[in-house]
C-alpha cells in the first residue's frame, strides 16, 4: 500500500465540532474551555481535555484571537544599527530568557528593528492599530524618554528594563549594573593601577550614562582621576577606536573598563596588535560575561549581569501585567565582577598581599578556563 493509500495519511484533520461530538458537550463549551472562561465544571473540562488530547486538535490560534481579541504575542522594538545588534550578545541571550517563558505560555515574541525615532514611533502604533501584540518590552531607556508616554497614550502594557528617567506606569525589572563597574575599580584600584580608562556607550542611553557615572564616582573615591573616557556607539569598532585613541595618549592607561564585552575583546586585539602586553602593560575588564571571553587569551576579566535571567523575570513580569492588570518591579541580583587573567597589578607594581578577609566588593575568580561564566 503507498502512503497516499496510507488511511492515516488521508484522514482529515479534527475541528471542533469533533472534539464537541466526542465528548458529548456543545461547541461553545469546548470554546469555553480553551479560552479558560469560567463556569465549566471540573469534571466537565476535564473530559473536553481528555477528547481533545485523544483526537489530536488543538484550537486555531488566529480563531482564538479574534474571539478574544489577544494577539497571543508580546513586541520588542530596537533602535539600534543591525550591525551593532548582530554582534551585541545582549539581545540573543535577553531573547532566550524571554523565549524560555513564552514558549510554555502559548505567545511568541515580535521583533522590529529600527534605524531611528520616527520609525521606531510608527512601528508602536502599528503594533497596537494591526492588534499584533498584547505588551511590550522597553530595553534601552534614554534620557527624556518619549516611548514612556506614547505606549500610555496607546493604552499598551509594557515593562520597562530597568528605572526610566522619570516615574512610568509600568513595571521595571531593575538590575544594578553599576555595582559591577564599582567592583571593577575597586579590583584594579587595590592591584595598584592609577591610570584607569573607561571606554563608554551611547551617552543618551541610561544605562550607559549610569556605568559612566558610576565609574567616576568609583575613581573619585579611590582619590583617582576619573576623566579618562570615551564615548562610543556599543560596537566593536567603537571600541576598537577608543581604545587606539586612549593608547595613543602621553599618559596612556594602565587599565581600561569597557561598557560591553565586545568593545573589550576589539581592544584586546588593538592591544595585541600594537604590542602592549595585556595584562602586562594594560588591564582589560570587560561588561556582558559572554562564553567567549573565557576562551581568549588573556582570558577577559568581566561583569556579569545575565541577560537571559534578566528576559525571564521580563517576560514573566510583562504576561502577569497582561493578565492581572498590575505587576511589581522587579530587582535583579546585582551585577558581579568576574576575574580571569586579563587584569595584574601595573608594570612596576608588586602583587598585592593575599587579604585575610574576602574582598568587600562582590567577585568572582574563575579557577580555569573550563570555570563556565
Amino acid at each position: 500500500m503507498s502512503v497516499f493509500e496510507d488511511d492515516a495519511a488521508v484522514r482529515p484533520k479534527p475541528t471542533i465540532s469533533d472534539v464537541a461530538r466526542h465528548a458529548g458537550v456543545s461547541k461553545g463549551l469546548v470554546s469555553f474551555v480553551f479560552n479558560n472562561r469560567p463556569g465549566v465544571a471540573a469534571q466537565t473540562r476535564e473530559r473536553i481535555l481528555a477528547s481533545a488530547a485523544e483526537l489530536g486538535w488543538r484550537p486555531s490560534v488566529k480563531a482564538k484571537s479574534l474571539s478574544t481579541r489577544t494577539s497571543y504575542a508580546l513586541g520588542l522594538v530596537i533602535r539600534r544599527e543591525p550591525h551593532i545588534i548582530a554582534a551585541d550578545p545582549f539581545f540573543p541571550a535577553f531573547m532566550a530568557g524571554v523565549e524560555s517563558v513564552l514558549t510554555g505560555a502559548g505567545r511568541v515574541l515580535v521583533l522590529s528593528m529600527v534605524p531611528d525615532a520616527r520609525t521606531e514611533q510608527q512601528a508602536y502604533r502599528t503594533l497596537v492599530a494591526e492588534n499584533r501584540v498584547d505588551g511590550v518590552f522597553v530595553t534601552d531607556l534614554r534620557q527624556r524618554d518619549r516611548r514612556i508616554g506614547l505606549l500610555q497614550q496607546l493604552r499598551l502594557p509594557a515593562v520597562t528594563i530597568g528605572h526610566p528617567e522619570a516615574a512610568a506606569p509600568f513595571p521595571a525589572v531593575n538590575l544594578d549594573d553599576a555595582a559591577g563597574i564599582v567592583a571593577a575599580v575597586g579590583h584594579l584600584a587595590e592591584l595598584g593601577h592609577e591610570r584607569i580608562a573607561h571606554v563608554a556607550g551611547d551617552p543618551s542611553m541610561l544605562h550607559s550614562a549610569r556605568r559612566a557615572e558610576s565609574f567616576t564616582r568609583a575613581m573619585t573615591e579611590a582619590g583617582l582621576d576619573g576623566s579618562r573616557m570615551v564615548s562610543t556607539d556599543f560596537s566593536a569598532a567603537g571600541g576598537a577606536a577608543a581604545t587606539r585613541e586612549l593608547i595613543a595618549a602621553r599618559d596612556q592607561p594602565t587599565a581600561i573598563v569597557y561598557a560591553n564585552d565586545p568593545m573589550a575583546i576589539a581592544g584586546l586585539g588593538v592591544l595585541h596588535g600594537a604590542g602592549v602586553g595585556v595584562p602586562a602593560d594594560v588591564s582589560v575588564v570587560g561588561f556582558d560575561g559572554i562564553d567567549m571571553g573565557r576562551h581568549l587569551f588573556p582570558a577577559l576579566s568581566t561583569i556579569v549581569a545575565d541577560p537571559e535571567g534578566w528576559g525571564a523575570a521580563a517576560a514573566t513580569t510583562l504576561l502577569t501585567l497582561i493578565a492581572e492588570g498590575r505587576a511589581e518591579d522587579v530587582e535583579l541580583a546585582p551585577a558581579r565582577l568576574l576575574l580571569r587573567s586579563s587584569t595584574a597589578p601595573p608594570p612596576g607594581h608588586p602583587p598585592p598581599p593575599a587579604p585575610s578577609e574576602p574582598s568587600s566588593h562582590p567577585t568572582t575568580r574563575s579557577r580555569s578556563s573550563h570555570v563556565s561564566t
